[in-house]
């Protein structure tokens, strides 16, 4: 590993302190060096705030950056958007060199912010640790490019592969470990998404349940596809949702039959999204519209926690991004336990889903795998 990308790694490293409190934002760092020792650095710590330049150039002098070089993960902004363009304070502290993880594909930014620093007879280097930064922003980047949310499908199944017994049980398959990092995952998402089957078989309340002291960085509308407008108006998820967010996708067909039990979650809170009339078509156009809806709304990532079929659905349309699988050392047997992803599926092992930027890591006992879909990359 030469200089630069040791100290890119470590603006990488500042850049993730932001997961969660800066979306729809990117995550940014910044480390500014001279002489091969750090002098100052920053991160974005949250959305509306002041950027990572900012943090790391604020309590320095131009005289300070004469032989120095500032290492940022992300072109510096030249638009206004809620701050003022980071590429205007680089410029007045005029830096040596100005070393840049990734080109900021944001159509305000999109190279101005690189082309204005090279302009201004400053040297500029493009594309160190380039992938790594792509990944961290993988949410950002595929809202920006795509119109869509990251999408990531999260379960917990024994070594056979069951999500719950032929009963239905399912509590608790993972230990308290991987429950816990569960919660931490919900907190920093937009949206979490599951299927009324699960409402009405474990009548979840689907929030970040952190330890004492510790606050979501984030409160995700919980989403519920209920084509048949099938869940209870006594469920946890319905009562509580006037404190948090609250969507139902259904017919429209069956909104019209149960108007008046519309009539009361809508009292309750609850706001509802219809759909068309259903054919096995329009499953992949349906899910494709609810995540556009969400983006629109501001979400940059999306936990969809099942059930096997809304999984199943998912996966099937393409729209799975990134999976996090707790494994427990436990076996339930039976054929008629219950399987985490169902849906059509693929035909045959080589066209299986592969993934890259695998991670596995053991809890207490369970073993927990986190890997992106190799298509996204």
């Amino acid at each position: 590993m030469n200089d630069d990308q040791h100290w890119m790694e470590i603006a990488l490293g500042l850049a993730r302190r932001g997961q969660g409190y800066v979306e729809p934002n990117p995550m940014v760092g910044c480390v500014v060096v001279r002489d091969g020792e750090l002098i100052s650095s920053g991160f974005h710590e949250r959305f509306g705030g002041p950027h990572a330049e900012v943090h790391a150039l604020r309590d320095l002098d131009a005289a300070d950056l004469t032989e120095a070089t500032l290492y940022v993960t992300l072109e510096p902004c030249a638009h206004h958007g809620k701050t003022p363009p980071c590429v205007d304070l680089v410029l007045s502290k005029r830096p040596k060199r100005v070393v840049v993880a990734m080109q900021d594909p944001f159509e305000h930014v999109s190279g101005k912010g690189i082309s204005r620093l090279i302009q201004a007879g400053i040297e500029v280097t493009v594309g160190v640790l380039e992938a790594q930064a792509k990944v961290l922003n993988a949410p950002y980047l595929k809202r920006i490019v795509c119109g869509l949310p990251w999408v990531i499908a999260k379960w917990a199944m024994t070594l056979d592969g069951a999500i719950a017994s032929s009963t239905g049980d399912s509590k608790w398959i993972s230990n308290e470990l991987s429950r816990k990092q569960v919660h931490q995952l919900r907190a920093r998402v937009d949206a979490i998404i599951v299927g009324s089957s699960t409402v009405i078989a474990d009548d979840p309340l689907l929030t970040a349940r952190l330890d004492s002291g510790q606050v979501p960085a984030r409160r995700a509308v919980r989403v519920v596809l209920d084509r048949r407008f099938r869940i209870a108006e006594t469920c946890q998820l319905v009562r509580s949702a006037r404190d948090i967010p609250v969507m139902i996708a259904v017919d429209g067909n069956a909104l019209d039959l149960l108007a008046q039990k519309r009539r009361l979650l809508e009292d309750h809170g609850v706001e509802f999204l219809e759909l068309g009339p259903s054919s096995s078509r329009s499953v992949g156009l349906e899910l494709d519209g609810i995540l556009r809806e969400l983006a629109r709304r501001g979400a940059t990532s999306v936990l969809v926690e099942g059930g096997a079929g809304v999984l199943g659905s998912f996966f099937d349309a393409g729209l799975v991004d990134q999976v996090e699988c707790y494994v427990a050392p436990k076996v339930l047997g039976g054929a008629l336990a219950h399987r985490p992803v169902s849906g059509i599926g693929m035909e045959a092992i080589s066209k299986a889903n592969e993934f890259q930027n695998v991670q596995w890591e053991s809890l207490g006992g369970d073993l927990h795998f986190s890997g992106f879909l190799a298509s996204r990359f």
